[in-house]
């Protein structure tokens, strides 16, 4: 018998009403996922979304694209209707308030990979759900600056061929894919682990050139195969759209990697702590994988700003572990 996402939720939560809450805030987020996997589905049909509004950019400073900025607002629309009391969006400098009585703040990328809308590869929605108290975080800035260890749940939808959910609740990482006839989604699998070993790198190899040193030592000795340190040949997989990187990782296992380089406002990387490696990281330790930036896992970095960029390594938790040896 299939088992839908709402039923999923019901028998996490039970009675428990911060449990309540967050199944509460992740069921929204999923038909905020439907809405807007309808959206990106036009395509060409719907080439403005694509376009580049003025000369806007969002908080984090990269462009902004109209279909940005509407997956913000249908995210808005939902949270509000659950009990979360801040919205932080990778596409708004300042956290947005939804709810008074809400004991929950949600950290999301509204549409990842939004570069590649006019090409048809895959996007996604990226959340982090933290807890919230009033008393605590007298500032919701400091709620949503919560250590990556601190999250209750979080997730990514991703829109490709299929919708599907890769969430976590803090045991274990379940996939969950949308059924288009009865508009539920669908658990279809229950326990996602990511084989430890891998053979499978991601990494955009066009700026190798501006790596730094353990970065470049670790890919010289991918390629060097079976005939170098390694002993053995890789392959290497680029989307370009992390959420469709780290799909893969969960389906089949490998690495991705996004390291700072020497290039002006890269020196960090470019993906942020907040609405990307955080949820990310969290998924992928709930999956037996593991997430770095290099020499600190991610979970435990303490969060200064919001829209903090940071190195990520994340996936098969032996490699992940080589990798950091390099550093």
């Amino acid at each position: 018998m299939s088992v839908t996402l709402q039923a999923f939720l019901r028998d996490f939560a039970g009675s428990d009403p911060q449990k309540q809450a967050v199944a509460a805030a992740v069921e929204r987020i999923a038909e905020a996922g439907i809405a807007i996997a309808d959206l990106v589905a036009q395509g060409p049909l719907a080439d403005h979304f694509a376009k580049i509004m003025g000369d806007e950019a969002n908080a984090g400073g990269d462009a902004q694209k109209e279909l940005d900025v509407i997956s913000e607002e249908v995210i808005i629309a939902k949270l509000k209707q659950a009990p979360v009391a801040f919205l932080g969006s990778e596409e708004s400098e300042t956290p947005i308030p939804l709810n008074d009585v809400g004991s929950l703040v949600v950290a999301v990328d509204p549409l990842d990979g939004s570069s590649n809308i006019d090409t048809n590869v895959s996007v996604g929605t990226i959340y982090s759900i933290l807890p919230y108290s009033a008393a605590q975080f007298p500032d919701p800035v400091d709620a949503l600056k919560q250590k990556g260890s601190a999250q209750l749940a979080a997730g990514f939808l991703i829109y490709g061929p299929s919708t599907v959910l890769v969430s976590t609740l803090g045991a274990g990482t379940q996939v969950f894919a949308l059924d288009r006839a009865s508009g539920d989604f669908i658990l279809a699998k229950a326990a996602v682990e990511i084989p430890a070993q891998t053979k499978e790198y991601g990494v955009n190899q066009s700026n190798m050139r501006h790596w730094d040193t353990p970065m470049r030592a670790y890919i010289d000795d991918c390629l060097a195969g079976k005939d170098g340190p390694r002993a053995k040949d890789f392959n290497m997989r680029w989307v370009g759209s992390m959420v469709a990187d780290a799909f893969r990782i969960f389906t089949r296992g490998g690495v991705y990697l996004y390291t700072g380089d020497k290039r002006k406002g890269y020196e960090q990387g470019r993906l942020r702590l907040i609405y990307e490696a955080n949820p990310v990281a969290f998924i992928t330790e709930q999956a037996n994988g593991a997430a770095t930036d290099g020499k600190t896992r991610i979970l435990d970095i303490q969060p200064e700003k919001l829209h903090q960029r940071i190195p990520l390594v994340f996936g098969s938790k032996d490699e992940v572990a080589k990798i950091a040896s390099y550093y």
